[in-house]
């Protein structure tokens, strides 16, 4: 693996994706000769752009395949790589994969064309609305995260959690861009007097006009509660170094 970047400063998917197969085959300590087929993700790129960076290691004259399964591509190239491998077809294959961003929100290659997600962005809409200020992507991923909490009954504080957790890995790991942890700290909001009545059933409860934490009861999932917000500022604890979430509950009927 090898150091990410923001989109628009890195290096070209060429270069990316021969240093990464150089390092893996180092730390795997397998000779590049014993490789005897490729298997290369990446979304955005052209064609055959998993032969351009393979060919950055040397050319030996193997199949390369190239991937493309948005979110899934990575894994994908491992699976069939493993697959390969664990059917007898061959001994030794090679998974790859990079991807060369531009700057901004994600977006699709061709608008002369139907889109893949067409379906899938015609649904969303139609069960939480669209909103032309918001990336795609984020009303993709929040609309996903709203139906699993909803389903299996998930805390907000659960998704601010696993945010934290994943800083917490980041801020040991050299190559990730962003290195900065992050603390959880719940602040639960008074309800208005207009919604008491229902937030002691939905939302976060309120006893003699103290704020407490928010029930754990299953009565009190996520469908009944409005979307928080989950805002960052710097911690002031002694001791405690880095960004403090900060989520604030709002009551909904």
């Amino acid at each position: 693996m090898i150091p990410f970047t923001k989109p628009g400063a890195s290096d070209p998917y060429t270069v990316m994706g021969a240093r990464a197969a150089t390092a893996a085959l180092k730390d795997a300590r397998v000779d590049y000769r014993r490789v005897q087929q490729a298997y290369v993700g990446y979304v955005y790129g052209d064609s055959t752009a998993g032969q351009a960076a393979v060919y950055g290691v040397g050319l030996t004259g193997i199949p390369v395949f190239n991937l493309n399964n948005n979110c899934a591509t990575g894994s994908s190239a491992l699976f069939l790589a493993r697959q390969a491998v664990e059917s007898g077809a061959i001994e030794c294959a090679l998974a790859l994969g990079f991807e060369q961003m531009q700057p901004g929100a994600l977006k699709g290659a061709y608008d002369d064309r139907p889109s893949p997600v067409a379906r899938f962005a015609e649904t969303m809409t139609a069960v939480q609305g669209w909103d032309d200020k918001a990336p795609r992507a984020a009303q993709f991923f929040g609309g996903a995260g709203r139906a699993y909490m909803e389903q299996h009954g998930i805390r907000r504080d659960t998704f601010a959690r696993i945010s934290v957790k994943a800083r917490q890995h980041a801020a040991r790991c050299t190559r990730a861009p962003r290195r900065r942890r992050t603390v959880p700290r719940a602040a639960p909001c008074r309800p208005s007097p207009a919604r008491r009545s229902s937030s002691r059933r939905s939302g976060p409860p309120v006893t003699a006009g103290r704020r407490t934490r928010p029930s754990r009861h299953p009565a009190a999932s996520a469908r009944n509660r409005a979307p928080a917000r989950i805002r960052s500022h710097r911690s002031r604890r002694p001791g405690v170094r880095g960004t403090t979430h900060s989520i604030r509950w709002r009551s909904c009927c």
